[in-house]
């Protein structure tokens, strides 16, 4: 995994997609040579995980990717929405699929800085299991990973081989 430390605003990596504040996705398609891309704004609140992931299943089931890749996108898209969620501050998160013939490439930022998880757990079934292993989760799915802190938020890619 590749971190940087970047003074560059996180977007002009990420590419020109701005927050909507509303409840509705806001999905851009647009033809790529040699690839396809697909962004999304939704707020950075719990229930847009499952909505990454029906995301994230419709862009492999357009593409008739493997179940594999499937697999992949759905976990690398829960952890890091979920860490966008809860650690980020940021009221929205923005994500971009790219298909290209050898792979898929997820990017996921937050206009927020980190910080401490809310509240401690509290479901029983959760006090002892392991936390903190997102970003491992993200690297053992993907053959390159890369987060882009700035003043502006945080870029996290992970690449899929297909």
């Amino acid at each position: 995994m590749t971190r940087v430390t970047d003074p560059s605003p996180v977007g002009a990596a990420f590419g020109a997609v701005g927050p909507t504040g509303g409840e509705r996705p806001q999905e851009t398609v647009s033809p790529r040579t040699g690839g396809f891309l697909v962004a999304a704004v939704l707020p950075a609140c719990p229930r847009s995980v499952p909505r990454l992931r029906r995301l994230a299943r419709a862009v492999v089931r357009s593409h008739r990717l493997s179940e594999a890749a499937e697999e992949a996108l759905t976990v690398i898209v829960s952890e890091l929405g979920t860490n966008a969620v809860l650690h980020s501050g940021s009221p929205d998160l923005e994500v971009m699929f790219e298909v290209d013939d050898t792979s898929l490439t997820v990017g996921v930022r937050d206009g927020g800085r980190w910080r401490q998880r809310p509240a401690p757990r509290c479901e029983p079934a959760d006090m002892d299991a392991p936390f903190g292993r997102g970003l491992a989760l993200v690297d053992a799915y993907s053959v390159d990973t890369s987060v882009r802190c700035s003043a502006e938020g945080t870029l996290v890619r992970a690449v899929i081989a297909l």
